[in-house]
């Protein structure tokens, strides 16, 4: 069950802070080998890992468009009705990330802008098995289109049937992924980072998925693929005061756990009241839900802390800097401006964490494990890349000409003083 720790010194919240280390067996030479198939053979690699993983002989990985077809039909119209809304709320938020900037003159006849270009191909990894997430169709092809990027190819594991789960393919197609293909596992990312003979190779690959995925995306990145941002298991941190509903923070800490046995909740208070009433209410809902064996096994690495003040909460949280911070306390807007280290920030009681994952807007792919100290969560930036311009005039050329020659000299780099020198020398027998 979840731990207790009542009033921590200074010098233990380092160790609080601490993600669980789960004991896994050393994968990274089974994930070298399968790269190095797939790089070196291609699609009859990818139909014999596809047997070995998936239990399935495939003759074809891309999706055709009759399946497609067939994923909507068995859909309900409410679930295709949530899709939409979460779609139209997640479009709306991310066209708000577009915009143009203006050229600077930073001195007379020296003009410096930036433009934005979308990466031209991309690729997005969306897992199935139990838990299909077909909500990161969304956070990942949304802001692939508004950006603008030419080819955007999903791969998801297929099931025994060799079937791609409907609502992630209808959500593909509601987005406009014209290109879906069967491949799961560490062998998707392989195909998406060298290509094959069915699968085009990317630019950039983006997604979640379990450690043998998390290790290639890894490798692939050594390699000069870029991917979307490190990734580690799920995690969430409550700051709340006596004015929270402990129901509400029990249901909330207990939404995250459901990510895995390797997630980490926390909550961190000022109110013993409010820390015993949520205990309370943890044991309380996680006997009316299913899979409170794997959550009991979650909460075992999560902890309920009390602290001396809704202060001294914040700055546990900047320093543990958790993937998604929900802020239940009578000022909750002036405490969010605190908070500096976070993936996502959730304000108020009724901001619920679910909310984020699936339909407010914002995006729910965000950097874990400590890493919102340094990394951004998922935006339309994700998907594209800055290139400076200059244009220099005679005239400023004229004008920070010596300066460049100056500091050229200083470093001892005379061909790049040359470059400048003997173009001033042009200039000044006109």
């Amino acid at each position: 069950m979840i731990k207790t720790v009542l009033n921590p010194s200074r010098d233990q919240w380092e160790q609080l802070c601490r993600r669980p280390s789960a004991k896994k067996e050393d994968i990274a030479g089974s994930v070298r080998e399968i790269l190095y198939d797939v790089r070196a053979h291609g699609d009859s690699a990818l139909r014999r890992l596809t047997m070995l993983y998936n239990g399935v002989e495939l003759q074809s990985f891309r999706v055709t468009d009759e399946e497609k077809k067939r994923a909507g039909k068995s859909l309900t119209d409410d679930l295709k009705n949530a899709m939409l809304i979460a779609a139209g709320n997640i479009e709306k938020f991310h066209c708000s990330q577009l915009n143009n900037e203006t050229p600077v003159e930073t001195m007379p006849g020296i003009q410096c802008w930036r433009k934005s270009s979308a990466i031209e191909k991309v690729g997005l990894y969306i897992p199935g098995g139990n838990a299909p997430l077909f909500s990161t169709v969304l956070m990942l092809g949304i802001p692939a289109r508004i950006a603008g990027c030419k080819e955007i190819i999903l791969c998801t594991p297929p099931d025994k049937s060799g079937l791609v789960n409907p609502a992630i393919l209808y959500v593909a197609d509601m987005v406009g992924i014209k290109s879906v293909f069967k491949v799961g596992g560490a062998q998707a990312i392989a195909a998406l980072a060298f290509g094959t003979e069915s699968v085009p190779g990317v630019d950039k690959i983006f997604g979640p998925g379990n450690q043998y995925v998390t290790k290639a995306k890894e490798l692939v990145q050594s390699e000069g693929i870029a991917i979307d941002m490190p990734a580690g298991p799920s995690e969430v941190l409550v700051i709340a005061d006596e004015d929270a509903n402990p129901s509400f923070v029990a249901a909330d800490l207990i939404s995250q756990a459901e990510h895995g046995t390797d997630s980490q909740v926390m909550l961190v208070t000022d109110s013993i009241n409010l820390l015993e009433a949520v205990k309370k209410s943890l044991a309380e809902q996680l006997n009316d839900l299913p899979q409170s064996k794997a959550l009991n096994e979650s909460l075992y690495n999560s902890n309920l802390i009390l602290m001396q003040s809704v202060e001294e909460s914040i700055c546990f949280s900047n320093l543990y800097a958790p993937e998604h911070v929900i802020i239940a306390t009578k000022s909750a807007l002036a405490d969010s401006e605190k908070i500096i280290n976070a993936g996502s920030v959730f304000i108020g009681s009724f901001s619920c964490e679910s909310a984020g994952d699936y339909a407010s807007g914002t995006n729910h792919t965000l950097p874990t494990n400590g890493h919102a100290r340094s990394y951004s969560g998922l935006s339309v930036d994700s998907f594209m890349k800055k290139t400076t311009f200059q244009y220099i005039s005679e005239e400023g050329l004229k004008k920070i000409g010596k300066v460049i020659e100056t500091m050229a000299e200083a470093e001892t780099l005379y061909g790049h003083r040359n470059a400048v020198s003997i173009r001033l020398k042009t200039i000044s027998h006109e």
